[in-house]
C-alpha cells in the first residue's frame, strides 16, 4: 500500500566511467525506501534488476557512511536493510550525494545527487523520469570496458561479432537513443515477491 506523501525528491543519476555521460533525472516520493529508489534507478536506466545493489550514504545522525542494500550475507561489513531505510532519513539539501553500485560483477558505479525537494503534483504519477541522455548499458555487458566494446561492435556491421551481438542483445543498439517518455517503472514490491518466491 502506497504511503501518502506531499513532497518528491528529484535526483540526477550519472553512470561513472562513460563519456559522453549516461544520466537520468527522476522524481520519487519522499516516502521511498532505498530499495524503491534502487528499483526506480534501474528502471530509468533500463537495467532489469537481476543483480545486487549497494548505496553508500552519509548518515546525518552520526556523520558515518552507511552501506545500504539487501543484507544477505554476501557483505563483509555491516549493511543496513534497503527495504527498511527511508531516503528522507538520509538525503537533504545539506546531504545531497550518495554512491550507488549496481551488479557487483559488471560493477556499475553511479553518482546519485539530490537536486531538489518539490511539492508533489497531484496530476503526476511518481516515480517519473523527466530527463536523461543516452541509452543505458545492457545488463551483463561486462562493465565499462565491456560496454565500450559492445558499442564498437554494434556500430560496425562488418565486425565479425556484429550478428552474434545483435542476437545476444535482441535488437540493434543505438548508444545515443533515449526518450524519457518511454521509461516504464515497475512495482518494486512485485520484484521482491518474485525474489522471495
Amino acid at each position: 500500500m502506497t504511503e501518502a506523501y506531499r513532497r518528491v525528491y528529484q535526483f540526477k543519476i550519472t553512470i561513472k566511467g562513460i563519456k559522453p555521460p549516461i544520466w537520468r533525472r527522476i522524481q520519487v516520493p519522499e516516502t521511498y525506501t532505498f530499495w524503491e529508489l534502487n528499483s526506480a534507478i534501474q528502471d530509468a536506466i533500463g537495467w532489469t534488476g537481476g543483480h545486487l545493489y549497494e548505496f553508500t550514504c552519509l548518515n546525518p545522525k552520526n556523520g558515518i557512511n552507511d552501506t545500504i542494500s539487501m543484507p544477505d550475507g554476501e557483505f563483509d561489513r555491516p549493511v543496513k536493510d534497503g527495504c527498511k531505510k527511508k531516503i528522507a532519513a538520509y538525503f537533504s539539501l545539506k546531504n545531497k550525494k550518495a554512491a550507488y553500485v549496481y551488479d557487483f560483477g559488471d560493477y556499475w558505479e553511479n553518482t546519485v545527487a539530490l537536486e531538489k525537494i518539490l511539492p508533489a503534483d497531484p496530476k503526476t504519477n511518481y516515480p517519473c523520469c523527466i530527463a536523461g541522455k543516452r541509452n543505458g548499458p545492457p545488463d551483463d555487458v561486462g562493465g565499462v570496458f565491456g560496454y565500450e566494446e559492445f558499442v564498437s561492435i554494434m556500430k560496425d556491421p562488418q565486425h565479425e561479432e556484429h550478428e552474434e551481438m545483435v542476437e545476444w542483445y535482441g535488437d540493434i543498439y543505438d548508444p545515443e537513443e533515449f526518450d524519457c517518455t518511454q521509461v516504464v517503472f515497475n512495482d518494486p514490491d512485485m520484484f521482491l515477491f518474485l525474489m522471495d518466491g
